[in-house]
């Protein structure tokens, strides 16, 4: 069966279902959003922030990319997609949190740990090896600690990831400001896909703690 059709059927199932038992949340979100908060999550298939928070339509403004990986705050003209997503929820929305989730068996946290596409040039992997390079000193630093790239150290850079998106996030003048005034509030979190388990960074001890 074509995928289409599997999607289509889906549509139809949301349209019978869920849609019907939130017709008057849709009236409203028709009208407008006004999300309280933000996610920053890869766009792995199995790691899907609304299936993990249950959140209602609405509810969350969600951006996804390899590897949940926020840039730094840059200035050079080109397509900052996912800065652009950061400067509408923070300066347009209004949103008072950020969350960056990461997760267990996360491709392109791999791939900056391994190297994997570190000789791609200008082929086939180029624009992971760029995106992931955000990821070189913490991959340096993972390294250091693991003579072998064992589970233990994939989980590392997973987590060591979410460290560098939430510092990177920091370079944002208008997050910034926010953070400081009280204003906008940062979080980090994994997700452990083998356990189905949510873990939020406690910034102050640099540990992730089950929820």
């Amino acid at each position: 069966m074509p995928y289409l059709t599997q999607l289509i059927e889906g549509y139809r199932r949301f349209r019978e279902h869920d849609w019907a038992h939130e017709r008057a949340r849709w009236s409203e979100l028709a009208e407008g959003q006004s999300p309280k908060v933000m996610i920053l999550s890869c766009a792995d298939s199995r790691v899907d922030p609304a299936q993990i928070f249950d959140a209602r339509p609405g509810e969350m403004f969600v951006v996804r990319n390899i590897a949940a990986l926020a840039p730094p705050y840059e200035t050079t003209r080109g397509h900052h997609g996912v800065s652009a997503a950061l400067e509408f929820a923070v300066t347009q929305l209004e949103v008072g949190e950020i969350m960056v989730m990461g997760h267990g068996l996360c491709g392109g946290c791999a791939a900056a740990l391994t190297g994997q596409f570190d000789d791609a040039g200008h082929g086939e992997g180029h624009f992971i090896a760029d995106w992931v390079g955000m990821l070189s000193a913490a991959r340096d630093q993972v390294r250091a600690h693991h003579h072998h790239l064992d589970s233990d150290a994939f989980l590392e850079m997973e987590r060591e990831a979410v460290k560098v998106s939430l510092a990177n996030l920091r370079t944002f003048p208008w997050i910034a400001e926010r953070e400081r005034a009280g204003e906008l509030e940062l979080h980090g979190a994994h997700f452990s896909v083998a356990e189905g388990r949510l873990y939020v960074l406690d910034e102050a001890e640099g540990e992730f703690r089950p929820v």
